[in-house]
C-alpha cells in the first residue's frame, strides 16, 4: 500500500465528540456547527458561501442508516470589515436524528468536492476504527481536529483499510490487480467457481509468503489478496450483466434485476466467511495440524474448527482441557456469542476474526466470557495497549495447538 493512499479518496477530515447541546438536534430543524482553523483548513475560505452535495451516515455495530443532501459552509459575518465566523449548516434528516451525546462526528471532504458526514456511535467498534484510520486522536476530540495529508500508509494494513472504507460506501481502489482479470476468466470461464476453488487460486498468486515461520503475514496476504482478485472479477461480471439489460417482451423485467441484484449480495456475504476458513484451512495443512473442519457437536451445532478431532471430542474419556474449538469470522460485531453454544465440552473458545479496533467493552465482554480472540498479528496495532496484552496472534494459536497435538499423539502409541 503506496504512502498516503488515504489521499486518493479524501482531501481532508475533521472529527469531535458531539456534546451535549450539539447532539440535541430536536431543538430545532436547522442546525450549525461552529467553524475552527482545522475546519477552514478543509472547506476554505475563498468564497464567503458553499454548498456541498453530501452522503450523511449514521453508524455503530450491526446499524447503519444512510441519506443524502446538502451542508452549506459559510461565512456569517461577511458583511463585517473586521471579523469571520464561519459556520457548517445542515438540515435535519434520519442521520442527525439518531446522534447522541459522545458519538463522533466525521466531516470528510473528499477529491470529488463532496463531503461525507459520518456519525459514529460512541464506544462502537466503528468509531474506533476511524480514528485509526484517519490517524487521529480520540482524547483530543472535543474540538473540530484534523487533517489534509494523509502520510501513514506505508504502515497500514491493506485488508483492514479495505474492509473500514467499504464501510463507510467507499470503493477501495486496487489499480495493481487489474492484469489478474484476463486469466481468471479463462480459467474459470467466465463464471465465479466454488469458493475454495477461488482461495487457491488466489493463494498460488502469492509466492512471498512463509506459512510455517510467519502464519499471520501469509493469512493477512492471501485474504486480501482473494478479495482484490474477488472484487475485480465480480465488477467485470456485473458490469456485463448490465450491458445485456433486464428484459422481457421489450419491456424492463424489474423482477430479474432484484433476483440478480440478491444473488450478488448473497455471494458477498457467504463467500467472506468461507473464505477465511479456506485459508486457515490451508494454514493447518502447512502446519500438519490435525482437524476436523465444520463438525457437528451438541443440539446439531457446527463449530468452525474443532482440534485434535471430532472423534476425540465426542470421546467423554478425552480430557477437555486438551480439546480446542475455533470460530472464524471475517468481521465480528455482535456476531461473536454465536460461537459460545458450539462446543458444550469446551470452556474456553477461541476466535479468529480480521475485524480491527474492537471496542473495549466487547473484548471485556469475550474475557469473561472465556473467550479468546485470535488477530493477524500486524492488525493488533489497532487495538489499545491493554488489549494487545490479550489478544493472540495466530502463531501463537498454532502453537498452542500443536502443544496439544503432541498428548493426542502420545495416547495413539
Amino acid at each position: 500500500m503506496e504512502k498516503g493512499y488515504l489521499n486518493k479518496y479524501f482531501s481532508g477530515v475533521v472529527v469531535k465528540r458531539l456534546s451535549e447541546v450539539e447532539a440535541n438536534f430536536e431543538r430545532s430543524n436547522q442546525h450549525e456547527f461552529n467553524g475552527n482553523k482545522p475546519m477552514c483548513k478543509i472547506l476554505g475560505t475563498n468564497i464567503p458561501r458553499r454548498e456541498f452535495n453530501t452522503s450523511f451516515i449514521y453508524i455503530e455495530d450491526d446499524c447503519t442508516i444512510n441519506a443524502v443532501g446538502k451542508m452549506t459552509w459559510y461565512d456569517s459575518r461577511y458583511n463585517s470589515p473586521t471579523r469571520t465566523e464561519w459556520r457548517l449548516y445542515f438540515p435535519t434528516n434520519e442521520v442527525t436524528k439518531r446522534a447522541k451525546t459522545g458519538d463522533s462526528l466525521f466531516v470528510c471532504k473528499k477529491t470529488d468536492d463532496t463531503l461525507l458526514l459520518i456519525i459514529a456511535g460512541r464506544n462502537s467498534t466503528i468509531e474506533n476504527q476511524l480514528y485509526w484510520l484517519f490517524d487521529l486522536k480520540e482524547k483530543d476530540a472535543d474540538k473540530f481536529i484534523g487533517k489534509t495529508e494523509f502520510s501513514t500508509g506505508d504502515k497500514q494494513i491493506e485488508f483492514v483499510v479495505r474492509m473500514i472504507l467499504e464501510q463507510i460506501g467507499i470503493e477501495y481502489e486496487d489499480k495493481g490487480i487489474e492484469s489478474y482479470l484476463e486469466p481468471m476468466l479463462n480459467l474459470f470461464h467466465g463464471e465465479f467457481p466454488t469458493t475454495k476453488e477461488f482461495s487457491a487460486y488466489a493463494r498460488n498468486t502469492i509466492t512471498e509468503v512463509d506459512p510455517i515461520e510467519n502464519p499471520d503475514d501469509a493469512l493477512l496476504k492471501w485474504v486480501n489478496r482473494e478479495e482484490a482478485l474477488f472484487k475485480l472479477m465480480e465488477q467485470y461480471l456485473i458490469k456485463e450483466r448490465i450491458r445485456k439489460g433486464f428484459w422481457i417482451n421489450d419491456d424492463v423485467d424489474v423482477e430479474t434485476f432484484i433476483q440478480y441484484s440478491l444473488s450478488v449480495q448473497n455471494r458477498r456475504k457467504s463467500r467472506a466467511g468461507l473464505s477465511l476458513e479456506n485459508h486457515i484451512e490451508a494454514l493447518l495443512k502447512e502446519q500438519k495440524i490435525m482437524y476436523s473442519h465444520t463438525p457437528i457437536t451438541e443440539n446439531r451445532s457446527k463449530p468452525d474448527f474443532i482440534f485434535p478431532n471430532i472423534e476425540t471430542y465426542r470421546n467423554q474419556e478425552y480430557p477437555s482441557i486438551k480439546l480446542t474449538m475455533l470460530g472464524a469470522k471475517s468481521t465480528c460485531k455482535d456476531r461473536w456469542r454465536q460461537v459460545l453454544s458450539e462446543a458444550d465440552r469446551i470452556n474456553h473458545k477461541h476466535l479468529l476474526t480480521l475485524e480491527s479496533a474492537i471496542s473495549e467493552n466487547q473484548t471485556d465482554e469475550m474475557i469473561d466470557k472465556k473467550l479468546q480472540l485470535i488477530l493477524p498479528l500486524p492488525i493488533h496495532e489497532t487495538y489499545t495497549l491493554k488489549q494487545r496484552e490479550w489478544l493472540y496472534s495466530v502463531k501463537m494459536f498454532l502453537e498452542e495447538v500443536k502443544e496439544k497435538q503432541k498428548f493426542y499423539e502420545g495416547r495413539q502409541k
